[in-house]
């Protein structure tokens, strides 16, 4: 009968239902006749840590009640059933009832074994048994099959977990997970059946799950997962759907494991059906004040395209926002299709229609235990009262992860105190905003480099953004100081301050040196989404030094130097810019890392001379275009941007310090294949000391053989075209490649003063330097780049080919830079 009642003692009864059970009995029980069938007493033994009053109030029989043999049988699967106990037996002695326990012992530690893909902490969040609570055999077994969940999840199928139980003193045992992990099951083998469309090579670039080879050491997707095989199921459904295969459905998705238990083979099972086109497409408007006239100017598509489901979601997306900003909040969109088999024909209809109105009644920040609530709430795309959308809901949770702060997100609505109301919870777990970091690598531009910083981007949860950084390297030295609140006075407004030092070694290309203290104040504002204006000032102490060695030719006066430029001597010396600065953006970007679709326009302007001696102001307007290559590629990975810009630049006051540092300069990033402001105007070198037949030329300000001073100027665009493209095995090694365009130009010599003169070239103390490089005439270069992201940071290398350039101009083809964080 123990057996029997263990088997269905399966839920620990509360206090209420024992009560309600005990009523019942009572009520059943009124009127015995037989006092010798009455429990006069219970005594209960072999209990040491629980009380005798506890095990009595699980019990249904008590004291006064008949010796009922369901009552006593319901006794036995309560107590059974608090966990409490190994055994339990009742006996009757003449008017007693005897209860003898043996209790379950306790838990004094749990050790794990073997286990070297898990962490001891990452199990122990896992499982239910916690030193000094009950143990329990079938929560012991219940763990264990956990454990082996976990190891599951990490592809090791073969894993085995075998608990042992150590017997202590007092009833006390440690808990033992012998752990042998086995090695990783991997997938072997992938295979598609019924597709003829496209090769088994094309649809397994859509899918995550990869086939296991030796490059794939960084990378988990050859490790088995269930959920990812239902994630690649989907991806190929938007595959077909996005290459307009309207009837496809996935008829199975599977994983064999093979009979030795070392690898997986995966089968997709898939009806691919036919292609179809678009044909006829119309819009039908429920919405007051919105017309079909009105929307079909927003519809994106063409007649005759190949069916796109994603493009069809978007632009259903884009008329709903733009629905949404003109004043109906509640307007939805949704597309119809009407299939012509036939003719391999879909008729697509937008329909709009207004949405039930619904309002945001009240909104709960769950789960913050950093961040403060307004941090959060700020946010948000809505309030309370607002009209809530499913747009909403989505940029909600959009807008939370853009913040960093956290490692998951979610966003949850339930029913409110009416129909029309909402309650909106917002989820998020936090995660650790702090950062420290050493780094250290080579660039092109500064040579070997080390940096450190310290960063707290959610400081004390007010959302504001403080670090300190430095950077050493051979030819540049620079320590900052920023602190910035994206919701300054809790409007609105990003401000923000920046203190900085620089130290710049020009000497591999140029023949000064440049050092600077400065501050920077910021305070932007957003318009919306899409628009947003910042402004700052900048007050800066700077000072240019070049490397004339005076000493040495006062002292030798056959001493023969090539010393800088009488430009760059111009410049030489201390000056204070004190700038006020502003930028106009409208950014229709997809995101703002690596855009894959949209556009950017920037339109900036710098004024000089509120104080300080540097008086000037420069005007530039930037723009940038991503055009995805989806529908050609079938890819995610391919994108084509363009990006241009134009700059110029004046001065308001002639008498005013010219300094060349101010210049625009062209090269290096904004021109790949030439040198860091190696395109532009440039002058000679000064040949000092007693002519020397033989040493010094005749004139003593010609130019030295390639190491002309770059000046920069006061007029230069840019223009560039680039495609980014996936790497073979660039997924599991993090490569990509592009290839690009570059095109620009700089023009327009400002300097204090020329002396370009060539009539005065013999005059005594005309310090006659011609000037070179001074044209509108394009640069172009073309060249291949890739990107690694490893495990030492993101290295970037671009190779580039000058197309066209002019004499003199300093060329630079390769250029590379790494190890930036670890």
């Amino acid at each position: 009968m123990r057996l029997m009642l263990l088997a269905s003692a399966c839920l620990l009864p509360t206090a209420l239902g024992v009560a309600e059970a005990r009523s019942a009995r009572q009520h059943q029980t009124s009127g015995a006749t037989s006092g010798n069938n009455v429990i006069q007493a219970i005594s209960v033994t072999g209990n040491t840590r629980i009380e005798t009053s506890t095990v009595l109030s699980y019990m249904v029989a008590q004291p006064g009640d008949s010796f009922n043999q369901d009552d006593l049988d319901r006794s036995l699967k309560t107590l059974y059933a608090t966990g409490l106990f190994k055994d339990v037996t009742l006996h009757r002695d003449g008017n007693t009832l005897l209860v003898n326990l043996v209790e379950n012992p306790i838990v004094n530690r749990i050790v794990f074994e073997g286990n070297h893909a898990l962490k001891d902490e990452d199990l122990r969040k896992e499982i239910s048994l916690r030193p000094r609570a009950v143990f329990s055999s079938q929560t012991t077994a219940a763990d264990r099959q956990k454990i082996l969940n976990q190891y599951a999840g990490k592809a090791r199928f073969g894993a085995t977990v075998t608990p042992q139980i150590i017997k202590l003193s007092h009833n006390r045992v440690d808990v033992v997970f012998k752990i042998n992990e086995a090695q990783q099951t991997l997938i072997h083998k992938i295979v598609f059946v019924g597709n003829h469309a496209f090769s088994e090579a094309r649809l397994a670039q859509v899918i995550s799950s990869k086939e296991n080879t030796w490059y794939r050491f960084f990378s988990s997707s050859d490790e088995y997962n269930p959920e990812r095989i239902k994630y690649d199921a989907e991806l190929l459904r938007r595959f077909y759907l996005h290459n307009g295969f309207v009837d496809f459905h996935m008829i199975d998705a599977t994983g064999e494991l093979s009979p030795d238990h070392k690898s997986f083979y995966v089968t997709f099972t898939i009806h691919e059906g036919e292609q179809y086109r678009i044909g006829k497409m119309d819009v039908r408007s429920t919405v007051r004040r919105v017309t079909p006239e009105m929307m079909r100017k927003h519809i994106e598509l063409f007649k005759h395209q190949i069916y796109d489901g994603t493009a069809i979601q978007h632009n259903t997306t884009n008329m709903q926002e733009w629905l949404q900003a003109q004043g109906h909040p509640f307007a939805m969109v949704r597309s119809e299709i009407a299939r012509n088999p036939e003719k391999r024909i879909v008729d697509l209809l937008f329909d709009v229609t207004e949405g039930p109105h619904v309002y945001v009644e009240r909104i709960d920040i769950n789960g913050n235990t950093i961040t403060r609530d307004n941090v959060i709430r700020r946010n948000l795309p809505m309030a309370e009262g607002d009209p809530y959308t499913p747009f909403d809901k989505k940029y909600s949770k959009l807008a939370l992860q853009d913040l960093g702060y956290f490692s998951t997100v979610s966003v949850d609505q339930t029913q409110g105190s009416a129909p029309d109301r909402v309650n909106v919870s917002a989820n998020v777990v936090e995660k650790p905003t702090g950062e420290f970091s050493l780094g250290g690598g080579y660039s092109t531009d500064v040579g070997v480099l080390g940096n450190a910083s310290i960063k707290q981007h959610n400081m004390l949860g007010t959302g504001i953004d403080a670090g300190i950084s430095g950077t050493v390297a051979y030819y540049e030295k620079q320590a900052d100081i920023s602190i910035t609140d994206p919701y300054f006075l809790n409007r609105n407004l990003v401000a923000g301050a920046d203190f900085y030092f620089i130290q710049n070694n020009y000497q591999t290309y140029q023949s000064y040196k440049e050092s600077q203290y400065g501050m920077s104040l910021r305070l932007g504002y957003a318009y919306n989404r899409y628009l947003s204006q910042s402004f700052s000032y900048t007050l800066v102490d700077r000072q240019v030094g070049n490397f004339y060695d005076a000493a040495t030719v006062a002292a030798d006066p056959s001493y023969i130097e090539w010393v800088p430029s009488v430009y760059v001597q111009q410049s030489a010396g201390w000056s204070l810019l004190s700038q006020l600065s502003t930028s106009l953006t409208y950014d229709r970007r997809d995101r703002r890392i690596n855009p894959h679709d949209g556009y950017m326009m920037k339109l900036g302007g710098d004024f000089a001379g509120v104080g300080g001696n540097a008086k000037y102001f420069r005007v530039k307007a930037d723009g940038a275009y991503y055009l995805p290559l989806d529908s050609i590629t079938g890819s995610h990975d391919w994108t084509m941007q363009f990006k241009g810009g134009v700059g110029y630049m004046g001065d308001w006051d002639s008498n005013s310090k010219r300094n060349i540092i101010d210049n625009f300069y062209l090269g290096g990033e904004n021109l790949r294949g030439f040198l860091q402001g190696g395109v532009g105007p440039r002058s000679g070198h000064i040949c000092t000391g007693a002519y020397v037949s033989g040493s010094c030329p005749t004139l003593d300000y010609l130019p030295r053989q390639g190491q002309e001073d770059l000046l920069g100027g006061r007029f230069m665009y840019t223009a560039s075209a680039q495609l980014n493209f996936p790497m073979p095995m660039g997924d599991d090694l993090g490569i990509s490649g592009r290839y690009f365009v570059d095109a620009g130009s700089l023009s327009s010599v400002r300097v204090q003063k020329k002396y370009t003169d060539y009539s005065r070239r013999f005059e005594a103390g005309y310090p006659y330097t011609p000037i070179n490089g001074d044209t509108m005439i394009p640069r172009v270069s073309t060249g291949l780049g890739i990107s690694w992201k490893s495990p030492f940071g993101l290295v970037n290398i671009d190779g580039a080919i000058p197309l066209r350039k002019e004499k003199g101009d300093r060329l630079y083809p390769l250029r590379f830079g790494f190890g930036q964080q670890f």
